[in-house]
Formats: structure tokens, sequence, C-alpha cells
């Protein structure tokens, strides 16, 4: 039975961690979904960061659960918690817990710990002028040992990042982020606590719940949502306060490309560019950016008179 204090802390505060943990390992997948291809340092950077990040808490978090009691020492126990090598804080989970793991999610592991404890402070020295990216190098090197992947040839040598790529990463990352959390779900049956309840439609309910590891249904769902409206937009007051909008004249594109702008507002900012300078050339009001904005805001525009102009 766990004092008030051990249960406030396993309790809420881990609760919380494991939210954060879900957070990360959420915009580890949605950073490494818009990825083209392997090329740019800081891309790879935020990657590895961000699943660094939530790996190593969900590994701290199972510890705590696994680990703490009362006999031991407060100050102590908490010291060891300071680390930022998945290996060690996993082969502590191994003391304790059986584990399934293969050879690649070890490699995985491994690249996570190197990258974390050393990697991602190189170019704070002068000596990596003379080293490639190294996060970059070594997860196109990971990649490539383990699918025997070719660099492209034209105009650059990169490894791109297909599909098969983002599936591979992806199940590995959810072998070893289910594998704790059903874990952590064991530990706080055993210890009477809701550590493990995840906040409803969160990063981390995706991950943890949902236990989807790619964007395939969000970006089905942007489709065809899409062109439901754009064959059904029924005559009914919002098509009215649309029909009412003069549409900016956009032309730079072809109109598969302003689809795609739309629905990745991450890759490329053309688009963006283009639409600046037309509300800078057309000198754009306020009032027709408080129109603009209440296109797919919350507003329900059935719920206003005929003759109400205030939308």
């Amino acid at each position: 039975m766990l004092n008030e204090k051990d249960f406030f802390w396993k309790n809420f505060r881990l609760g919380t961690e494991l939210q954060n943990s879900g957070t990360f390992i959420y915009n580890a997948i949605f950073k490494l979904d818009n990825i083209e291809y392997f090329r740019y340092e800081e891309e790879c950077f935020e990657f590895l960061y961000n699943i660094s990040v939530g790996i190593e808490r969900l590994e701290k978090i199972l510890i705590i659960l696994i680990e703490h009691d009362s006999s031991v020492s407060q100050e102590e126990f908490e010291r060891s918690l300071i680390s930022h090598n998945h290996l060690i804080l996993l082969n502590r989970i191994k003391t304790q817990k059986k584990l399934n793991f293969g050879k690649v999610h070890m490699k995985f592991l491994e690249l996570l710990t190197e990258f974390y404890k050393s990697t991602r402070y190189e170019r704070f020295n002068i000596s990596s002028v003379f080293k490639a990216p190294q996060e970059k190098e070594k997860l196109v090197e990971f990649l490539q040992n383990e699918l025997k992947l070719k660099l492209t040839e034209y105009p650059i040598r990169v490894l791109e990042n297909t599909n098969q790529v983002k599936r591979f990463i992806g199940k590995i990352i959810k072998k070893i982020t289910i594998t704790f959390y059903d874990l952590i779900r064991i530990e706080t049956s055993r210890l009477g606590t809701f550590t493990h309840e995840i906040r409803y439609n969160s990063k981390a309910y995706k991950i943890f719940t949902e236990q989807e590891f790619e964007f395939k249904n969000e970006k089905l769902m942007q489709r065809e949502v899409l062109l439901h409206l754009l064959k059904n937009i029924p005559d009914n007051k919002f098509k009215k306060f649309i029909d009412n909008i003069s549409p900016l004249p956009f032309e730079n594109f072809y109109t598969n490309y302003y689809i795609k702008s739309i629905l990745n507002i991450h890759k490329d900012t053309s688009v963006k560019d283009e639409m600046i300078y037309l509300y800078e050339e057309n000198k754009i009001s306020k009032d027709r950016i408080n129109e603009i904005s209440a296109i797919g805001s919350d507003i329900n525009f059935d719920l206003f008179s005929d003759n109400n102009e205030d939308f």
C-alpha cells in the first residue's frame, strides 16, 4: 500500500510524464513523416531528439514503478535516474522484467543512446568541422544496413524517406514503446494507481491508446473531407458566407499543387509566400482576415439569423 506522497508521485506526477513521453514520441514520428529525403541535419536532429527523450522518459517511469519502495534512499534513487543512456536504463528493467526485443530494436536504442549522450553536442566542438554531420550519418547508416537501401544518384546522393522506411522505423518504435507501456499498465495495477490513463484526443492517446505510429488515417481523412466539401457544399448559411468572400487570384501553380500545400504546410512555403504577396498587393483589410479566419473555426453559421450580417 502506497503512502500519500508516493501515491501522488507515482499516480499524478508520473501520469503527466507519461503524457509528455507520448507527446515526444508523437512529435518524432510526425517529423519523420514530413521528411522527404535524409538531407538536412536539423530534420534528422529533430526526429532523433524527440524520439530519444520520449523513450528515455518512458523507461524512467517504468523503472520508478518497478524499483522504488520505502526502503530505498530517495536521494540515491533519484541520482540513479540521471542518465541519458537508453541501454543502461533498459538493463535495469531487464533485471526484473522479460523483454522480447530483437537485434534491430537494440541497435535502434544504441543509436539513440549515442545520439543523446554525444552526437547532439558535436557541433559545439571545433573538431566537428572534420566530420560529416553525425546525426544524419548515423541514422542513414542504420537504415542502409538494416534495409539494404541505396542513395539517390541525382542531383545529390541522399537517402529517400520512402513509405518502406517510415513503416520500418514506425514498427521499431511501436515495439519498444508499447512493450514499456504494457509493463507500466501491469505495474500500475499492482500498485493501485492510474498512471497509465491517457487523456483522450491528446498526442499521447494516438501513441499509447490507439497505438498508431504512422499518419495514414489522418491523411486519408484530410483528402476524404476535402473531396466531400468540394462536391457537396450544401446550400446553407455557410455557403452564403463563403459566396460573399472574393477569393485571392492564386495562379503560380497547378491546382493539385495548391491542394498539396494545404495538406503539407510544413514542407513548402511557396504558396504561403504567394498569399503574402497578394495580401500586400491588394492591401488586405483586417475585416477580410477575420472572415477568412472564421472558415474552419468553431462557428456554427446555421445558428445565425438570415438578416444577421455579423458572422
